[in-house]
């Protein structure tokens, strides 16, 4: 890991200290976040998906001018 990646790393793991500590303000049982954390992560990564598709969609029609 170079100097450049720590302030970004640090201020990551800042920012899920913080994003965790709003979870558990909630008070919310283990498998209500767990379901949460699962519904947030199909959410990013079907936008991820999608995103990549249209990449490589738009890559495939460029390719065929």
């Amino acid at each position: 890991m170079n100097a450049d990646l720590v302030l970004p790393v640090i201020a990551g793991l800042g920012w899920l200290v913080i994003a965790g500590s709003a979870v558990a303000s909630f008070r919310l049982g283990w498998s209500q976040m767990l379901k949460m954390g699962l519904i947030w992560l199909a959410i990013f990564l079907g936008l991820y998906v999608l995103v990549a598709w249209f990449q490589v969609a738009q890559g495939t029609a460029a390719a065929l001018l």
